[in-house]
């Protein structure tokens, strides 16, 4: 069953290109993976260091269990600490359904 993640990022300001560059990476890394669908990541309009990353993936104890450990997430694991003011507020959604314009 799919599975979705949202997680709100709080960015240090003076982290905000080492954020998106690594976290660029990651999603580029990503996108290869046999069970990824989506990703979206999308800025807060009233806070310019606040971002919420939305990813769907074919199954969560696949992503548990692999993606998440996958050596190009190491960097970026690492980083975090220095990177946020906060730490990430991550959710996890069954979605239901999807509608997109075709």
């Amino acid at each position: 069953m799919a599975v979705a993640y949202t997680i709100v990022f709080r960015v240090r300001p003076a982290r905000l290109d080492d954020f998106h560059a690594l976290l660029g990476g990651v999603l580029d890394a990503m996108r290869v993976e046999e069970g990824f669908i989506s990703a979206t990541l999308h800025a807060d309009p009233q806070d310019a260091n606040r971002f919420l990353l939305h990813e769907t993936w074919r199954d969560h104890d696949e992503v548990a269990a692999v993606e998440i450990k996958r050596a190009y997430r190491d960097a970026w694991h690492a980083a975090l600490p220095g990177l946020l003011e906060a730490p990430r507020e991550i959710g996890v959604w069954t979605p239901l359904r999807e509608d997109r314009r075709s």
